[in-house]
C-alpha cells in the first residue's frame, strides 16, 4: 500500500494524476511559474542557460519546465547577485518553473571535496581552487535566492559500487540533511521542496530511505543514486521496490535519467519527472537522437546523405537542413552544428514525451512503448 504523506503539500503547489496505464501515469503539476505536464523531461541549464539554445527556444521544443544547479550558481555569478536581480528565472529569460538541483552530485563527484561531516561538505572550486562550504541550510538558502520553483533536498550522493554498510551511513546522513533542509526551507506558494531517496541497490535501505523523508513530508520525492553505473537491469528493480513506497499524490522524479529506453521503462514504473545531460552534451559533439536509434553525424556515410535527421521531426534541424550540411559543420567545427543538433535533441525528447502521454491517455502506453523500442534501434545501420 502506497503510503500518505503527513503534510498537506506546499499551497498552490501539486500534483494531479489525470490518468493511469498500469504503472504509468498522466498528469500535471501546478507551480507558483505555471503548469508541467507529466510526465516531463526536464532540459538543463546547469548555469541557467541550456548550452546552444534561446530560452524560446527550449519553449518551442516543448518543455515546460527546465533545471538549474545551486553547486554552479553559488560559485558563478553567485546566489546573491542572481536574487538582486529577481531570480533565475529574470535572469535567464525563461517564462516556466525552474528546478534546481541542490548540487549534492556535483559537489560529491569532485576530486577537489576536501572532506564530509555531520555538518556538510568542504570543497575546493573547480574554477578557482577557492574553499566552500555547502550544508543543507546552505543550499535552502541559495535555492530561495534563486526563487527556484522546486528546490531539492542536499543529499549525499553514494558511489557505485558501495558496501552495505557505506550505503547506510551516507543514506542515514542524508535523511538527517534532509530533515534540517525542511527546517531550512523557506516555504512560499507554488513553490516546493523535494526529498531524495538514496540507499544504494539495497532494498531495504531504499525503503527506509523512503518511509523517512515521507515522514518528514516533501512536496515531491525523487530517486537519486542511480544511473552511476549499476545496469538498466538494476536500476529497474531499484525502482521496482523503491517507487511503491512513495505517495501516489506527489510528484516522483528520477534524477538524472537518462536515455529514451531508460525513461520509457521508467514511466511504466510510476516515475514523473526526469532530467538529464545527455541530449544537449550529446548534440555538442555530434550524436543526433532519432526515431531509429542514435546517430553520429560526424560519421562520413552521412557526407552525401541529403536526408534529414528524422523525417518524423519537425525541428528546424530536421526542417531545413539534411545530414550532409550538418555533416559538413561538424567537420568545419562550426558552432552552428552543435547549436542544430541540441535543438533536434530538445524537440527529439519533448516529443518523446508527448507521445508516452498521448499513450497513457489512450491506454495504450504498452504497445506504444513496445513499437517505439522496437525502432529505436542503431540508425547507421543499412536503410531497409
Amino acid at each position: 500500500m502506497t503510503p500518505s504523506d503527513p503534510t498537506g503539500g506546499a499551497a498552490g503547489f501539486g500534483l494531479a494524476v489525470r490518468g493511469v496505464d498500469g504503472k504509468a501515469r498522466l498528469g500535471g503539476i501546478e507551480t507558483a511559474h505555471g503548469p508541467v505536464r507529466t510526465p516531463a523531461f526536464m532540459p538543463v541549464g546547469t548555469a541557467g542557460t541550456v548550452k546552444g539554445l534561446l530560452p524560446e527556444q527550449v519553449r518551442g521544443a516543448g518543455a515546460d519546465i527546465v533545471l538549474g544547479n545551486t553547486y554552479h550558481l553559488m560559485l558563478r555569478p553567485g546566489s546573491e547577485r542572481i536574487a538582486r536581480l529577481g531570480g533565475l528565472r529574470r535572469f535567464m529569460n525563461w517564462p516556466g518553473p525552474v528546478l534546481t538541483d541542490s548540487g549534492g552530485f556535483q559537489v560529491f563527484s569532485l576530486k577537489e571535496l576536501s572532506e564530509i561531516t555531520e555538518r556538510g561538505a568542504t570543497f575546493r572550486s573547480h574554477i578557482d581552487g577557492g574553499r566552500h562550504e555547502l550544508t543543507p541550510e546552505r543550499a535552502m538558502t541559495i535555492q530561495n535566492d534563486l526563487d527556484a520553483t522546486i528546490a531539492m533536498a542536499f543529499d549525499e550522493c553514494t558511489e557505485h559500487p558501495a558496501s552495505r554498510e557505506r550505503a547506510k551511513a551516507s543514506m542515514e546522513r542524508s535523511m538527517r540533511w534532509a530533515a534540517r533542509c525542511k527546517d531550512s526551507f523557506a516555504p512560499r506558494d507554488g513553490h516546493a521542496l523535494f526529498g531524495i531517496v538514496q540507499g544504494g541497490t539495497h532494498d531495504d535501505l531504499r525503503r527506509a530511505s523512503a518511509e523517512t523523508l515521507v515522514g518528514i513530508g516533501f512536496d515531491g520525492y525523487a530517486v537519486g543514486g542511480l544511473a552511476v553505473g549499476e545496469g538498466q537491469d538494476e536500476m529497474f528493480r531499484v525502482l521496482e521496490t523503491t517507487v511503491p513506497h512513495l505517495p501516489e499524490d506527489r510528484p516522483r522524479y528520477l534524477m538524472g535519467v537518462g536515455r529514451p529506453d531508460d525513461i520509457i521503462g521508467a514511466v511504466a514504473r510510476g516515475v514523473d519527472m526526469f532530467d538529464c545531460v545527455l541530449p544537449t552534451r550529446s548534440g555538442r559533439t555530434g550524436q543526433a537522437f532519432t526515431r531509429r536509434g542514435a546517430v553520429n553525424i560526424r560519421n562520413a556515410r552521412h557526407r552525401d546523405d541529403a536526408r534529414p535527421l528524422d523525417e518524423t521531426c519537425a525541428c528546424v534541424a530536421c526542417g531545413n537542413h539534411g545530414r550532409a550540411y550538418l555533416h559538413h559543420l561538424f567537420r568545419c567545427n562550426e558552432m552552428l552544428g552543435p547549436m542544430l543538433l541540441t535543438l533536434h535533441n530538445v524537440t527529439f525528447y519533448q516529443d518523446l514525451m508527448a507521445g508516452i502521454r498521448a499513450a497513457i491517455a489512450g491506454s495504450r502506453f504498452g504497445t506504444w512503448s513496445a513499437a517505439f523500442l522496437e525502432g529505436y534501434r542503431s540508425a547507421d545501420a543499412p536503410l531497409p
